[in-house]
């Protein structure tokens, strides 16, 4: 089989499957694992897979940077945003992650509603600056660009200091066998932190982060408390992840 005959099979596989397992590839086309890895390795260069030990699962496509993450799957990520903006109590308290989702959430916090928000992303902040009700606070630290939130030692040690009923997540990756999953690590280093600091954690997923993975993870699932996500009822990812224990919250 040609080079680019196992590429296209592997990719296929992915998209079946979810993932490669090398060992197996190798063993099915009659080929050595290393010529798997090596198929493998080329097409993570290219941002087609994620390697993982063993083998390979899906790429995310929302390790893009920030102004491109605003136009990738914005219906889906306004039905996760109305769902999750429920889930913020009236006098509650809720840790808003960055991110375009959560933007969203920002945006449908009605405006009736008191709550406190504690956020690392001074675009949150922003959007919520003439929110007549919800009182701010802004997490400081190293500004990263690409997401637009803050993050690093500085941040870190800030988010130890609070503490909130809620935190809503955003993440790369959704993966049952990968966990929850973003691309930079001090990012998922500051999500940690975020999500250490609230009694309840919900995963803000579109459809598009559903049975991906990216190089960093953030938490495994037994950490959060379930998955807000627009994925269709039949996902086969979404169906895994029940079949975990996962509390998953439909957002239709």
């Amino acid at each position: 089989m040609l080079a680019a005959e196992r590429r296209t099979h592997l990719l296929d596989l992915l998209a079946r499957t979810g993932k490669v397992v090398a060992k197996d590839v190798a063993a099915e086309l009659g080929i050595s694992e290393d010529s798997v890895r090596r198929d493998l390795r080329d097409l993570a260069a290219e941002g087609l897979c994620q390697r993982v030990y063993g083998g390979a699962l899906p790429a995310s496509p929302a390790v893009v940077d920030y102004d491109a993450r605003r136009e990738l799957g914005t219906d889906g990520k306004r039905k996760v945003a109305a769902v999750a903006a429920g889930l913020v109590q009236p006098g509650g308290s809720v840790i808003l992650d960055g991110g375009t989702t959560a933007l969203a959430v920002a945006r449908a916090l009605p405006a009736e509603l008191t709550c406190t928000v504690i956020t690392h992303s001074p675009t949150i902040a922003t959007a919520l600056i003439e929110h007549p009700r919800a009182e701010l606070f802004l997490l400081g630290g190293r500004v990263f660009k690409h997401s637009a939130v803050t993050c690093g030692a500085a941040a870190v040690e800030a988010a130890q200091n609070v503490s909130a009923d809620l935190c809503l997540l955003g993440v790369t990756g959704v993966h049952p066998d990968a966990g929850l999953t973003t691309a930079d690590a001090d990012e998922a280093a500051m999500k940690r932190a975020l999500s250490a600091r609230a009694a309840e954690t919900y995963i803000l997923a579109s459809s598009e982060k559903i049975g991906t993975a990216s190089p960093y993870r953030v938490l495994p699932w037994e950490k959060v408390t379930g998955l807000i996500t627009d994925a269709g009822p039949h996902d086969a990812t979404v169906d895994r992840l029940g079949a975990l224990g996962v509390e998953v919250l439909a957002a239709r």
